[in-house]
């Protein structure tokens, strides 16, 4: 066992330690730097008093020299934390001149204290017990004795050596494993404490992440419902505007139609206008377990009931496609799945809405069994429903402002479960007679529809020169 080889318990200063504000070296604090020296001093004091009351010459060069050297041996306390064992190995060796008591039972206390290895620390106390026992047998032996006096005997001697050796070298030790079980408990709870509050500023940190990125997809998602709900409303009273316009001097009845229709529609969009405001205004529900990150734009989720709460009732008469809701306002309590003759309805209001804007628009339906009448025997999922009846009307909007009164195909068909839906225009004869401004968000946020259902979405020009819009998402399970 070399003096270097046992590894020592944390005594030095490093970076963010405890005690790291006033570390120096291997010491934590500077009072332990205080406490080292005043020990080294005290041995060496004793060391070199030792020399020279044993040399029995004192005052001599010699005998002076000694206690110096005696002195520097003593003095190897300041380095006991950082090599425990070598100034514990250095004590026993100078036990046979009969110096370094204090360096040896302190040198003993920091291997208790500070060496990790037991094994290390049972060997070197064995070594130091026996070096004691033996010093302390010859120091009795070597005692002049009177010719009347008894010599000890073998068991007398042990009974007084095995103490005096035992006492003077495990108890050191022993409190030295005392005191560094309990530094390193204390260690430890703080340690654990300060990771706790670690811990807890992260977790707080994340929450407040969660929160947000929360509020910015709610609000993501009311901005969509908004433009979905909207728009398709907004385009379809500037189509029948310009057809009033275009008409009104030569024919009478049709203007009157014209505004009808627009009156009609401006009153759609103010009730759904309305409802969005309404949702937007509701009581959030009282704060969960989640806390912070169940909050944010009126709560996760509210953009949903935005979303059905306004495509309920008054946009395709009394209820939407894939709504759920049975044209009362009560968003929310909504069945698992649509009924498809329901569906087919709603598609043809909306389809209806177009035709009447002058886009001349087929429609194609298949949920069930491609047949009328079949149909209303099978379901569609009301998420997977909503979001294909506002791709289409999206679609059909943005036929209005770009494509005039180009013929358009719409087709929905549920196939091997899944859900497939495109709006076909073909390539415009002539530019649309009213020009409707266009944010870009109408095909961003039909994408986000359908990526959010685990569907594909693709969008862009056909060979043809019109234009297409396809999704294909789940249906659901259809049930006879």
């Amino acid at each position: 066992m070399s003096m270097g080889s046992a590894r020592v318990r944390g005594v030095g200063g490093g970076p963010g330690g405890p005690g790291s504000g006033d570390a120096l070296w291997w010491w934590r604090h500077r009072r332990s730097v205080a406490l080292d020296v005043l020990l080294a001093l005290a041995s060496a004091a004793e060391c070199a008093g030792d020399a020279l009351l044993r040399s029995g010459r004192a005052g001599a060069g010699d005998d002076w020299a000694w206690a110096v050297l005696a002195a520097l041996v003593g003095s190897l306390l300041v380095v006991r934390r950082r090599w425990p064992v070598a100034v514990a190995l250095v004590a026993v060796v100078v036990q046979p001149v009969e110096i370094g008591l204090v360096m040896l039972v302190v040198g003993l206390y920091s291997v208790g204290a500070y060496v990790v290895e037991r094994s290390t620390v049972i060997a070197v106390s064995g070594l130091a017990v026996a070096a004691t026992g033996v010093v302390t047998t010859m120091s009795i032996l070597s005692q002049p004795t009177d010719p009347g006096t008894v010599r000890l005997g073998p068991a007398v001697l042990l009974s007084v050596v095995v103490p005096l050796s035992v006492g003077s070298t495990v108890a050191p030790v022993l409190l030295g494993l005392y005191v560094g079980a309990r530094r390193r408990l204390l260690e430890s709870l703080r340690e654990r404490a300060h990771r706790l509050e670690r811990e807890q500023a992260l977790l707080a940190e994340q929450a407040r992440e969660r929160a947000h990125r929360a509020r910015v997809e709610e609000r993501t998602r009311i901005a969509r419902e908004m433009h979905d709900v909207v728009a398709h409303r907004v385009s379809l009273m500037v189509v029948h505007s310009g057809a009033v316009q275009a008409v009104a001097r030569r024919d009478a009845d049709r203007a009157v139609e014209g505004a009808r229709l627009i009156g009609d529609m401006g009153r759609q969009a103010l009730d759904e206008l309305r409802q969005i405001l309404g949702v937007l205004r509701m009581e959030e529900d009282p704060p969960s377990a989640a806390g912070p990150v169940a909050g944010g734009a009126g709560g996760v989720g509210g953009a949903r009931a935005v979303g059905e709460r306004a495509a309920d009732g008054r946009g395709s008469g009394g209820r939407s496609f894939g709504d759920g809701s049975s044209g009362d306002g009560s968003a929310g309590q909504r069945p698992e799945g649509v009924p498809a003759r329901r569906a087919r309805e709603d598609l043809e209001r909306l389809v209806g809405q177009s035709r009447a804007a002058g886009v001349e628009v087929s429609l194609e339906v298949s949920l069930g069994g491609g047949v009328d009448g079949e149909d209303a025997e099978h379901t569609c999922a009301s998420a997977s429903a909503t979001t294909v009846f506002r791709l289409v009307q999206e679609a059909l909007t943005n036929v209005h402002k770009h494509a005039g009164q180009a013929r358009t195909a719409v087709r929905v068909v549920c196939v091997a479960g899944r859900l497939r839906a495109s709006v076909v225009n073909e390539e415009p004869s002539q530019p649309p007679a009213q020009r409707l401004p266009s944010g870009g968000n109408g095909l961003t946020g039909m994408r986000e529809r359908v990526v959010e259902l685990g569907g594909s979405f693709e969008a862009g020009a056909t060979a043809a020169g019109g234009f297409r819009v396809a999704a294909e998402l789940p249906c659901g399970a259809a049930g006879a």
